[in-house]
């Protein structure tokens, strides 16, 4: 009797190498960026990716490699959207950069749509092999076992070598350097501290990339300082084809909110999750940008409006004064327009918003909502919303998977929810969104549909 079929993977063009670390701050940001850069610069079509549902490296790995980033998410995705993502944006090679710790993930051992969001969860669904940064500033011969267990933790992902960071001086690196080479653990090279590398960071992450005017030198540096320090070429050479099932039929899960949708879009409206724009598109939708910040009103011609998260506390005063923008918002809503908005985008809809010296900002005021960044409370984490009634999101019934990260306290609502919500371990949580005739929004940014 013959087994089953083998499954199809996709093609040697998606070969590829993950950048990951033993722990947040370890400088894997700033060296994924570098190479992504310096390999771009060496001529490669270079296709990047970030573990997990941050939407503000993204835009830098845009700026590094030339072209949109997107991220690949284990927990929040279904299989079909991952393997998509994957497949449609193939490349001479592949750089991801990982999430925090490389097996931190969803607490618990507690699966989402496909696993627990860690590094190693997609290290092992992708085949493609771990480049681990190593922080060795305070260490030495015990750097090479933080990545001989590291290594051996999990049979299902391969470690393709090391790269060193902070070292302090040669001598610092002779003491690693031997210990790693008798473990058999490869050394690609090795970063001295440096300053003058790191990139400007606020309470959720680094400063965004379009607020970073000299971002392209800043990249620059981190390029040259990677093509000094490490074996570029050996790097390349690690880089392994993605195992991933190739995805057939339509892209998984998400219908646009309308045919000709107005999309917010400045500096103070910019986490939004480019697969979610690339699904739309080939939906068939056109996207219309306007800039509240610049008093723009949304096209009148416009059968639906969004309004992803940013920052609208740094520019509470600008969007209050923004007459056109706020007339125009009022104009759809009277027109039962279907408005949308993402956390920040969410409290622009809303009464007002406290900035954190405690100066009040009117806003829409097409819901009740009244936040504060005066009195910081952090919310942080996966949510599986189920919504309660027909609107952009889907039908009522149909559960949506998302993300929240913010800092601002609810003060008042007064507006029907949107959805029940529950965080990844299950627990309800006190996210409800709100809705009041074709206006919605959500603390949380949706990234796929829960496939059931």
């Amino acid at each position: 009797m013959t087994g089953p079929a083998p499954t199809p993977t996709s093609t040697e063009s998606s070969r590829g190498f993950i950048v990951a670390a033993a722990r947040s701050g370890a400088g894997k940001t700033t060296i994924a960026l570098g190479l992504m850069r310096a390999l771009a610069r060496r001529g490669r079509q270079v296709q990047t990716f970030k573990c997990g549902p941050d939407y503000i490296d993204p835009a830098f790995h845009s700026v590094a490699a030339g072209k949109p980033s997107f991220n690949l998410d284990t927990w929040s995705m279904a299989p079909a959207t991952l393997a998509g993502l994957v497949q449609r944006h193939a490349a001479e090679i592949v750089v991801v950069e990982g999430v925090m710790g490389l097996f931190d993930g969803v607490a618990g051992g507690r699966a989402g749509q496909t696993a627990r969001g860690a590094t190693a969860d997609l290290a092992a669904l992708t085949g493609w092999p771990v480049v681990l940064v190593l922080d060795v500033s305070g260490q030495a011969e015990t750097a090479a076992a933080v990545a001989v267990g590291l290594a051996r933790y999990r049979a299902d992902i391969s470690l393709a070598g090391v790269i060193l960071n902070r070292v302090a001086s040669p001598r610092h690196l002779a003491t690693i350097a031997p210990a790693l080479a008798r473990e058999g653990v490869r050394l690609f090279g090795a970063l001295a501290s440096d300053t003058r590398l790191a990139l400007p960071e606020r309470h959720l992450g680094l400063v965004q990339a379009v607020e970073t005017p000299d971002i392209p030198q800043r990249l620059d540096r981190l390029a040259d300082a990677v093509e000094a320090s490490l074996d570029l070429s050996a790097l390349e050479g690690a880089a392994r084809p993605a195992a991933l099932p190739v995805a057939t039929g339509s892209i998984a899960g998400w219908r646009p909110p309308g045919q000709r949708i107005a999309l917010a879009q400045d500096r103070a409206f910019t986490f939004m999750y480019p697969h979610l724009l690339e699904s739309w598109r080939l939906a068939g939708a056109e996207i219309l940008p306007f800039s509240p910040l610049a008093d723009q009103a949304p096209d009148l011609s416009a059968d639906a409006v969004w309004l992803p998260g940013g920052y609208p506390e740094l520019h509470a005063g600008v969007l209050a004064s923004a007459g056109r923008f706020l007339a125009g918002l009022r104009t759809a809503a009277a027109r039962a327009v279907p408005i949308h908005g993402e956390c920040g985008g969410y409290m622009v809809l809303g009464e007002g918003i406290e900035d954190a010296r405690g100066g009040r900002h009117a806003m829409a005021g097409l819901l009740g909502l009244s936040s504060s960044f005066a009195r910081r409370r952090l919310h942080l984490g996966y949510r599986r919303a189920q919504l309660l009634v027909d609107g952009v999101l889907g039908s009522a019934g149909t559960s949506v998977a998302g993300h929240e990260f913010h800092y601002a306290t609810i003060l008042a609502t007064g507006d029907d929810p949107l959805v029940d919500c529950f965080d990844a371990s299950g627990t309800f949580v006190s996210e409800a969104g709100a809705r009041r005739g074709s206006v919605s929004g959500t603390f949380f940014h949706a990234i796929d549909r829960w496939q059931t």
